[in-house]
């Protein structure tokens, strides 16, 4: 029996598992954190508790699911012998931005879903949120970039 060969098209699979995987664990601790530990909003705050609380379970469902897709993605993607890691934490660190940078724009002043905190002045709270979403896409982009020229 020979060993998995690279396949084409694996370079896919490799930037949508990282992106997965990168979400999902992002909104895990957002959810976790912000939502469970701190009590500072839930998913849905428009709305009563018991809302709020369906809301969040939800979230945690997405969170979950995009988590382990990406997961299953990366197994497959090492079964096929195509494991890049300067790329696929590039895509970890872009899938994390890309859920912090989506939450803080569009749920929190777009949809206005939920705010980060209630009843403080937002303007640090939104400013470390969103920075910290455009940090990690930046750093992201940096490593995808750096693992696609040292790709053979």
């Amino acid at each position: 029996m020979t060993a998995p060969q690279a396949v084409p098209g694996s370079s896919r699979r490799l930037v949508v598992s990282g992106l997965l995987l990168g979400a999902g664990a992002m909104g895990a601790v957002d959810e976790i954190v912000f939502h469970q530990l701190l009590h500072w909003h839930h998913f849905y705050d428009r709305a009563s508790g018991t809302a709020g609380l369906v809301s969040d379970g939800l979230l945690h469902a997405a969170t979950w699911s995009a988590t382990v897709a990406g997961l299953a993605l990366l197994a497959d993607v090492r079964r096929r012998r195509s494991f890049a890691p300067v790329r696929w934490w590039g895509a970890v660190l872009l899938g994390a931005g890309g859920f912090q940078l989506w939450d803080g724009v569009v749920d929190h002043k777009v949809l206005r879903v939920h705010q980060v905190r209630y009843g403080v002045d937002l303007t640090g709270y939104d400013l470390a949120w969103v920075s910290g979403g455009v940090l990690l896409l930046v750093a992201g982009a940096l490593l995808l970039a750096r693992g696609r020229s040292a790709a053979p």
